[in-house]
């Protein structure tokens, strides 16, 4: 049916030869029409499947109601094969084999249209001869593409909205490349923006994809595009992915709140990326496979992940480029693995890293030059045979160990510092090797060059300062130490026939099988225990001793009564020493010993002084024979899971073997079994765990640690499980009291004094600091102090000659500011 009238106004050479003409239908308006005429259409619905062959101007009331509909039951509504100019228009189609409109041919103007439909497409573009400039045009199409430019067609389109599609909301292929502009694409059920295919391209600007189930932008087959100032968040799958030799350039974008990983390149794919941001992200912030593929960044920052993964990925030959980038709030900056793989890096920052900053495996390499890695469980760890590069002109601060060598890897490092690490500044170990050249190491909690197994490592001119243990620790045919100092703070007396006359006043072979080490006398100044126990010490990456050299457990009970907090903790632990300490006094009397088992669950938030138990436990059951060392290896999700089927149960095997005789830590163990895991390989650790706890019952003592809720979940998801640990500990949240607490000694380990009122107004601060999810606990306490120490060296360093008490004294003005909730 029919409704309304279309008035033509027919053009001419000049105004007064114009004419004008009504018509029932807008099929008998175009056949009277030719270029140049404008047609006028009424308030109305047509039936009609409309085909422009003219250059004419077809619009709707210029009031913008949209009350014109062009509605056929089948077929294109609308069909442009000419530069003509349409506004104002309400598209409607019904054929699932063809497009709502089609534009074949020439330039055509698309202004105001709103195109809700059921259509194979809502816009189509297709042949080389279409280039039609589309504004503000909206797209409904629940049962297809929302956008499609196919053929070798192309176009602009500005402030366009795809509002839903059944399938890819803005689709390029067959050679089409269009430019977008200031366009909005959403909730489409496939990719956000699809371009696949050789010769087929897009280029958009200041467009924003979003709320999509599926990937955001998918760039495939040969195809290229690029996308500026453009954001691309809240997906169901991957935010943006290349595969089969893609190039895709994103310069000023911002990709966040993905739940997989953010970007992913295969297959001989090419990303070049800057002053972009990748934000919140479920896997990868960049995920980068395959021989050929290469991801260049530049001046980028990638950060806070919301799951358990590298923040770059990069693997099986691929390669990776960052220059001037940021990576920071993640489980693993970044991790390069498999032969031929590597990663170059050049003044870039990497901070705030729960576990690895760089991890170089199976043969990868890795080149940093001029970077700052901070804040991180390990600052590079080069594990195994074949695995290399080189650290040139890094610096490495508050990490537990600054650079680990492992199992054959052969890394060079020089001009590197590492400062306030808390085991050691370089650890090699397990057949490891490394160059050292000009590498300092300063303010170190254990030792600066810890070199185990007589591995071959070459140190030359190395100097460490402050380091509480020693300097150099080497093993006996350990390495070769050339021009290296240090202040001797933290040496053990040295073997009179070793105390050899060095230049400089020093001493040559101050440590065992070291070769012309040269070290300066001097002393320094030991953390109290009860300092030192307030903070939980991460573990030694591959653990020595054993329990000839074990302290007494009353020793060990008294190091952690000294901690802050913890009572029940505390309780729970002597109750169990007193059941072991039992048992063994009626086996020596001749009785039945009740069964203990020794294996635990540790649950709380993050910085309540769970790796610190963990590790006094090791202790105190090595102090009492049931573990032959008692040492604490510490793990991740990361460290025992692999990316290839039977390489999980490999990486967990090694890791309970290095345990042996010790305590097997795995910090936020639920991430083993996400709850969406489908075919994650986290549980064939678990199932390889639950097997090596019962065939290896008194060898390994294995404690899981992480959130209470999570851990809950966790010890469902295998029958096993649950059975394998005999008690849950829970560690609560530190008091404003205990917080203050942990400052005081803070305070005290580093020369510094509380001044008047500055514990009152730490009480205060530590009551009214919003305690949220990601609340740190004694890492927060420890950061205040050193917020109050950088406000009070601000405040003193502008006096010319400062008091004693000036110098030590705190007061409530240096408090940092409470930032918002965690």
């Amino acid at each position: 049916m029919v409704q309304g009238t279309v008035q033509v106004t027919h053009g001419g050479s000049s105004r007064w030869r114009r004419r004008s003409g009504e018509y029932p239908t807008l099929t008998a308006a175009l056949a009277v029409a030719g270029d140049g005429d404008v047609l006028s259409i009424a308030p109305g619905t047509y039936r009609e499947n409309l085909v422009l062959h003219h250059a004419v101007t077809l619009r709707g009331p210029e009031d913008g109601s949209g009350s014109v509909r062009i509605a056929p039951l089948d077929g294109v509504a609308l069909t442009l094969r000419a530069s003509a100019v349409v506004q104002d228009l309400y598209l409607e189609g019904q054929d699932r084999a063809a497009p709502a409109l089609l534009v074949e041919d020439g330039s055509p103007e698309l202004t105001d249209l709103r195109v809700s439909t059921h259509s194979a497409a809502g816009i189509e573009v297709r042949g080389p001869g279409a280039r039609p400039l589309v504004r503000r045009c909206t797209v409904e199409n629940p049962a297809g593409v929302g956008i499609a430019v196919l053929d070798g067609g192309g176009g602009v389109f500005e402030e366009c909205e795809v509002v839903a599609s059944g399938q890819t909301g803005f689709s390029v292929r067959g050679g089409g490349r269009p430019r977008l502009e200031r366009c909005r694409i959403h909730h489409s059920t496939g990719a956000g923006i699809a371009v696949t295919g050789e010769g087929s391209g897009l280029e958009a600007l200041g467009c924003e994809v979003y709320e999509v189930r599926g990937a955001g932008v998918q760039i495939a087959a040969r195809a290229a595009a690029r996308l500026t100032d453009c954001s691309v968040h809240r997906t169901t799958a991957d935010g943006v992915t290349l595969d089969t030799d893609a190039v895709l350039t994103l310069a000023g974008c911002d990709i966040h709140d993905i739940p997989e990983n953010a970007v992913d390149l295969r297959s001989r794919s090419v990303l070049t990326l800057s002053r972009s941001s990748v934000r919140r992200f479920g896997r990868n912030g960049l995920s980068v496979w395959d021989p050929g593929t290469r991801v260049d960044a530049d001046s980028c920052e990638i950060h806070d992940s919301t799951g358990d993964y590298p923040a770059v990925w990069v693997s099986d030959g691929a390669t990776a480029s960052l220059d001037s980038c940021r990576v920071h709030d993640v489980p693993d900056a970044l991790f390069v693995l498999d032969r031929g793989s590597s990663v170059d890096v050049t003044d870039s920052d990497l901070s705030q890293v729960r576990n690895t900053a760089v991890s170089v495996s199976d043969g990868a390499t890795a080149q940093l030059d001029d970077c700052r890695i901070r804040e991180a469980a390990t600052g590079a760890w080069f594990r195994d045979h074949g695995s290399g590069g080189t650290l040139s002109g890094c610096t490495i601060d508050a990490v537990q160990t600054g650079v680990i060598v492992t199992k054959g890897a052969d890394p060079a490092l020089e001009r590197c510092t590492v400062t306030s690490p808390a085991e050691a500044g370089f650890y090699v170990s397990a057949g490891g090797r490394g160059t050292f050249k000009a590498c300092r190491v300063t303010d170190s909690s254990g030792f600066g060059f810890h070199v185990l197994d007589g591995c071959r490592t070459t140190l030359t001119r190395c100097h460490t300062e402050r380091c509480a243990r020693g300097g150099y620790e080497f093993a006996e045919d350990g390495p070769v130490a050339e021009e290296c100092t240090g202040d001797g703070s933290g040496l053990r007396p040295a073997p009179v026939a070793a105390a050899q006359s060095a230049p400089g006043g020093g001493f040559a072979g101050a440590q065992s099988g070291a070769r012309t080490v040269t070290a300066a006398r001097s002393p320094v100044a030991q953390p109290s225990q009860a300092a030192a126990a307030s903070v939980p010490r991460p573990a030694d990456p591959e653990p020595a001793g054993d329990a000839a050299g074990a302290r007494a457990s009353g020793a060990v009970l008294g190091q952690l009564d000294a901690l802050v907090g913890l009572d029940s903790v505390k309780r729970e632990v002597r109750a169990l020493t007193d059941m072991i300490e039992v048992g063994r006094r009626r086996q020596r009397a001749g009785l039945k010993a009740a069964s203990v088992r020794r294996h635990l669950v540790f649950t709380g938030s993050p910085g309540t002084g769970k790796t610190t138990v963990a590790r006094l436990y090791g202790e105190i059951l090595a102090s009492l024979g049931v573990l032959e060392r008692g040492h604490l290896v510490e793990v991740s999700r990361v460290d025992l899971v692999g990316e290839h089927i039977g390489s999980t149960a490999i990486r967990t095997q090694e890791a309970f073997e290095r345990a042996r005789g010790g305590v097997l830590f795995i910090d936020e163990a639920y991430a083993l079994a996400p709850e969406d895991s489908g075919r994650d390989f986290g549980r064939e650790a678990i199932d390889t765990l639950v097997k090596l706890m019962e065939d290896h019952r008194d060898a390994v003592v294995v404690i899981v640690a992480g959130y209470t809720a999570e851990m809950d979940r966790f010890l469902t998801v295998n029958p096993g499980v649950a059975s394998r640990f005999s008690r849950t500990i829970a560690f609560g949240d530190y008091g404003p009291g205990e917080l203050l607490r942990i400052v005081e000694q803070q305070a005290e380990e580093h020369e510094y004094r509380l001044g008047e009122g500055t514990a009152e107004a730490l009480l205060r601060y530590f009551t009214e600091l919003p305690k949220g999810p990601a609340f740190g606990n004694g890492r927060t306490a420890r950061q205040t102090f050193e917020s109050m120490v950088e406000r009070h060296a601000g405040r003193v360093a502008q006096l010319s000659e400062p008091s004693t008490d000036e110098l030590t004294l705190l007061f409530p003005a240096d408090l940092p500011a409470l930032s918002a909730p965690c």
